[in-house]
């Protein structure tokens, strides 16, 4: 885990010191003098070797520096921790809605098996899977806030308004309203992985012997596919849903562009195109480590879940 981290760090670095564009066009006014343009490039470290400025990155990031932002001259840790509960907010309500979804409408899918309610549900859900998240929040966006005008467009909350605490921000009306727009666009492209899988695993423990015995000792069907079916092959759901918590978190960067929510992703999009290295590389980092470490979770549940699988064994 701690190598992979390594790597992806060492590849942002070097992605962003080889991409076009200069980091310092948000600070040098065109009226500058080349002697100011060069102390500016020295105040950064911009001026020493590539290998100069891997070595100071890696040692600060130790220490848990992530520089300052170019284009918001603050802190990128400060300006990261201001956005990240936004962005925690949209990925744990996505999750939450598009699993326990996904589950049932799994189970019923498997209920349903070999009918055409199974196959309308299947394609279905291959659609909202396959379809880009851009174009499926524009299209609720366009019904729910444009057509009807039930929830707000932009934003996460009315211009004016400040919350005293996150508690209050979680509580408010005002804010779920903001909310459930991409939260449901999140959720609707997330739901397809546990509705399939659940559904496939259904459908394979249906076939075990202790589902028969349990027809043959007179259960309902419904109790059946309830107790013996869904719990056992629930086990794949709930790894999926650790590794998805990282899938969430950077497909978050689609929308929050489209409904301009403030949060990490929209700070990665601003970062990015105002060639902002410590901000950009700090964003990245957080996804990726986040990313790996829930892979790294996923893999320690299923092993405490089925003691049939060991860990690197």
């Amino acid at each position: 885990m701690l190598l992979t981290l390594f790597i992806i760090v060492t590849i942002l670095f070097l992605i962003f010191r080889l991409m076009p564009g200069s980091p310092m066009a948000a600070y040098i006014d065109p009226t500058f003098t080349q002697e100011q343009q060069q102390i500016l490039m020295q105040q950064f470290g911009l001026d020493k070797p590539l290998w100069q400025q891997y070595l100071i990155y890696v040692y600060n990031l130790f220490q848990g520096k992530l520089g300052d932002s170019f284009f918001f001259r603050a802190p990128v840790i400060e300006i990261i921790l201001k956005v990240l509960p936004n962005t925690i907010y949209l990925m744990l309500g996505s999750l939450i809605l598009a699993y326990v979804t996904g589950i049932l409408g799994g189970v019923f899918l498997a209920w349903k098996r070999g009918s055409s309610t199974e196959t309308v549900g299947t394609v279905f859900t291959l659609f909202t899977r396959a379809a880009p998240q851009f174009w499926v929040g524009m299209i609720l966006l366009a019904v729910f806030s444009f057509k009807l005008g039930w929830f707000p467009s932009a934003g996460a909350s009315p211009a004016g308004v400040v919350y005293s605490s996150e508690l209050e921000k979680l509580t408010s009306f005002v804010f779920l309203r903001y909310l459930f727009l991409p939260m449901l666009t999140l959720a609707i492209y997330l739901m397809g992985l546990p509705l399939l899988l659940m559904r496939t695993n259904m459908l394979d423990v249906m076939g075990e012997a202790y589902v028969d015995m349990a027809r043959m000792r007179g259960l309902s069907e419904k109790r059946v596919m309830l107790k013996y079916v869904a719990r056992n092959a629930a086990l794949p759901v709930v790894t999926a849903m650790a590794v998805g918590i990282g899938y969430a978190m950077g497909g978050n960067v689609v929308i929050e562009t489209v409904f301009s929510w403030p949060g990490l992703g929209r700070i990665l999009v601003k970062a990015v195109s105002s060639s902002d290295y410590p901000l950009a590389q700090g964003a990245f980092i957080l996804i990726a480590a986040v990313m790996v470490f829930m892979n790294f979770v996923a893999d320690i549940l299923y092993s405490l879940l089925d003691p049939r699988v060991k860990v690197g064994g």
